[in-house]
């Protein structure tokens, strides 16, 4: 079975980087490209001018171009993840996947690099000489001792920061939840006895990193695949040697008897639960070795249940993930232009995500743990990776840290601005989306996919089984299905269910339900039973409604307001609200949530009203405090019309309910999303640009949200229904298979509300 979801994994990922365009990044403009006066200033003549100032003052190159915001992300391929020595072009898709992260979480432009040598000399002379075009850079799957020589050498070469992830990254996370571990367990850095397995490039950073924290050097043993690294060994490289101590201790089982703490960076099943018995009590055991730790969760709380326990995976507590540091530390080191990255940047990282972790977490991040309580305690030292309040405490931190350190060359004056600055740099969506799946993942729902027999409906509902979702139920003939998956190469249906409306056992069950509602409009008992059987959306929609299955997902084979139809045959309305669809319109980072964009032709000014409460409700729960503009071709009357009428009656209606929730119209869209021309109208009630817009008619939100994802370059999701009062998601006939999969977690994810 596990080797079965491996493959699916496998050909999931293939179809995945594959999909439209090859990879996972592109290039866009920052700068209107469309007149012949847009291109003199982009290029000849006007360019020339950035040029010669850059000639100059060279500091003014962060000024006038990316510099200071770009990353080079950089490989040779020689230690790719877990797989060993691949080679530069078969490193390109986790350098490119780096670069994505840098993207995603600290707005920092990654751009992958692989240069193809192994020769240390020749690596270090192709990179040297990339500091013009690069704020920073970050070496990758390089292997050990060549990494440790590599980075040395460059910093010492070059005027910005180098620094290895696979090194510092990993020391810093594990430092920050050391932190935490030894204050739980009453311990002081100076005092703890530590025991470090294996010693390559992440483990060797550990070691340093503790000790510049203020651990001493006797109290560090440092074991590698011979045992212990002690003096009196004559095998041992300059890196080794470095932390080779006096002691009397030959083997790992030697040295963990009474020690403090553990940190394994080498192998699955290097540490045994007698080991771990001998250890000193309230024991420290960060068992990191990936795929597979050291020694189980399990297999510790087995003899030590005083143990606090940390490992590299996601599906235990205390995750040490490096995704928790390397994009903030390279934001906060960018953003002062530091010179390099000092162990007085790592630590103030390790402090600022140690002391993330012991304040209160946000709703939005507790309820994507519904079985676990996200409480400064033993299962809960490291803050999660997709925490909204990581990159404004981890970057001030590095920032003020590298301006004490004198490594700094432009100070950041107001620190507390700057927090407020980098909290609205990052649309929460992203974080608010990674927070609803791993919600579903922890309280896993049975979804019908109601176009079963389609490729794309298949293809996602595998992806809903292997991400770990739940169950998706696949409506339609099992022949069919089956033949669709065996044509794809997809493997096999174990994790998934397949129900046949003509053959199931529940068709009465629905029949009669169904005709309970509408025996009075129209349909005799024969027409109900003709719907159930042949009409897979009221047969999904009547087995979320007497609860076979938690929500649904269909659309790509049947126009929106059909499927509505169908659905709104067997599950009613939410008491108290509207059925209608919200479309968020992602764009530079910037999330839009644009309603009704399927339903209502022209909602009435009390609609309108019931739009904008549920849609600035939907907002909060994405995280975003909601600033509702009413939208209309007229900005407060200008130009005088009839239509703007029911949005100007529909703030009215606001005022009267007392919403708690910033709302204006009627509006202009050009003025409620510029900041600039908001200006012009003090009187306006909206702080800051709109990020809900409600629109007058279903002509414009359907036609602005899609012209924006096909011309805008957008990325969209939904439409989202709401007001159903079982989770229903209708999407777009053009949806991809991660549109798909998106809209079944968020059905899931209602669900489990």
């Amino acid at each position: 079975m596990a080797d079965e979801t491996n493959r699916n994994l496998d050909r999931e990922a293939l179809l995945f980087h594959i999909t439209g365009r090859p990879g996972k990044i592109e290039i866009a403009a920052t700068k209107p490209l469309t007149t012949q006066r847009d291109l003199s200033l982009a290029y000849s003549p006007g360019v020339a001018a950035p040029c010669l100032a850059i000639q100059r003052d060279p500091t003014t190159a962060y000024d006038y171009t990316a510099k200071g915001n770009m990353v080079a992300v950089i490989s040779n391929g020689t230690a790719v993840l877990g797989l060993g020595d691949l080679g530069a072009l078969a490193s390109k898709p986790v350098m490119e996947g780096k670069a994505v992260l840098f993207k995603k979480f600290a707005d920092v432009d990654g751009i992958d690099l692989e240069v193809d040598t192994r020769d240390v000399d020749e690596f270090v002379n192709c990179v040297r000489y990339l500091g013009p075009t690069f704020g920073g850079i970050n070496l990758e799957d390089i292997k050990a001792p060549e990494c440790f020589i590599i980075e040395q050498r460059l910093r010492a070469l070059m005027d910005i920061p180098v620094f290895h992830d696979d090194q510092h990254g990993t020391a810093i996370i594990a430092a920050a939840g050391l932190i935490n571990a030894l204050d739980l367990s009453g311990r002081d850095i100076g005092d703890a006895k530590m025991v470090v397995n294996g010693a390559g490039a992440a483990a060797i950073a550990c070691v340093e990193l503790v000790k510049a924290m203020g651990m001493r050097s006797a109290n560090v043993t440092l074991c590698d695949s011979k045992g212990v690294v002690h003096r009196g060994r004559s095998d041992l490289n300059q890196w080794k040697s470095a932390h080779a101590i006096d002691t009397e201790a030959r083997s790992l089982q030697d040295a963990m008897r009474g020690a403090d703490v553990f940190l394994g960076l080498s192998v699955k099943g290097a540490v045994t639960a007698e080991m771990v018995a001998t250890m000193a009590p309230q024991p420290i055991i960060f068992a990191m070795a990936n795929p597979d730790p050291e020694i189980t969760p399990e297999d510790v709380l087995s003899v030590r249940d005083d143990a606090i326990i940390a490992t590299g995976r996601s599906d235990y507590p205390n995750q040490i993930n490096n995704v928790l540091g390397f994009p903030y530390i390279f934001r906060g080191a960018l953003d002062v232009r530091a010179r390099t990255i000092n162990d007085e940047m790592k630590i103030a990282a390790a402090r600022a995500i140690a002391a993330l972790a012991r304040e209160d977490v946000p709703d939005e991040v507790a309820a994507a743990y519904s079985g676990r309580r996200l409480r400064y305690g033993r299962d809960y030292i490291i803050p999660v990776p997709f925490d909204p309040r990581l990159i404004a405490a981890i970057s001030p931190a590095v920032a003020e840290a590298a301006m004490r350190s004198g490594v700094a060359r432009k100070p950041i004056i107001d620190i507390i601005g700057y927090r407020r600055e980098l909290s609205a740099r990052l649309d929460p969506t992203a974080a608010s989306l990674q927070a609803l799946s791993a919600q579903v993942i922890n309280n896993p729902k049975r979804v019908a996919f109601a176009e079963g027999e389609e490729e794309k409906m298949i293809r996602a509902a595998l992806s809903y089984r292997n991400a770990g979702y739940g169950t998706p139920i696949l409506i339609g003939r099992a022949e069919k299905i089956a033949a669709t998956m065996a044509a794809m190469g997809l493997g096999g249906l174990e994790g998934m269910e397949i129900q046949n409306a003509k053959l199931s056992t529940q068709t009465k069950p629905y029949t009669d339900y169904l005709y309970g509602r509408l025996q009075r409009h129209g349909y005799l008992y024969r027409d109900v039973q003709r719907l159930v059987n042949s009409d897979r959306n009221v047969f999904a929609a009547s087995m979320v409604m007497l609860q076979d299955a938690d929500a649904m997902v269909t659309g790509t084979i049947r126009h929106f307001h059909s499927c509505l139809s169908d659905i709104t045959k067997v599950i009613d309305q939410t008491p108290g609200e509207l059925v209608f669809s919200v479309t968020l319109l992602i764009a530079r980072g910037r999330t839009v949530f644009i309603a009704d964009t399927n339903v209502h032709e022209a909602p009435s000014a009390q609609e309108l009203a019931d739009i904008a409460i549920q849609t600035a409700a939907l907002a909060r729960r994405m995280g975003h405090e909601p600033r509702v503009a009413l939208l209309s071709y007229s900005t407060f009357g200008a130009p005088l019309g009839r239509t703007p009428d029911r949005p100007r009656q529909a703030v009215a209606l606001l005022e009267d309910r007392k919403v708690e929730f910033e709302f204006d119209g009627e509006i202009g869209v050009h003025v409620a999303l510029d900041p600039d021309l908001l200006k012009l109208y003090p009187f306006c009630r909206l702080s800051a640009p709109a990020n809900v817009l409600i629109m007058p008619g279903l002509h414009s939100a359907n036609i602005s949200s899609k012209l924006m994802q096909k011309m805008g370059g957008a990325t969209t999701i939904g439409p989202v229904l709401m007001g159903l009062s079982r989770p229903c998601q209708i999407v777009p006939m053009d949806a991809t298979v991660s549109d798909i999969v998106h809209m079944a977690t968020l059905a899931a994810a209602e669900a489990g509300r």
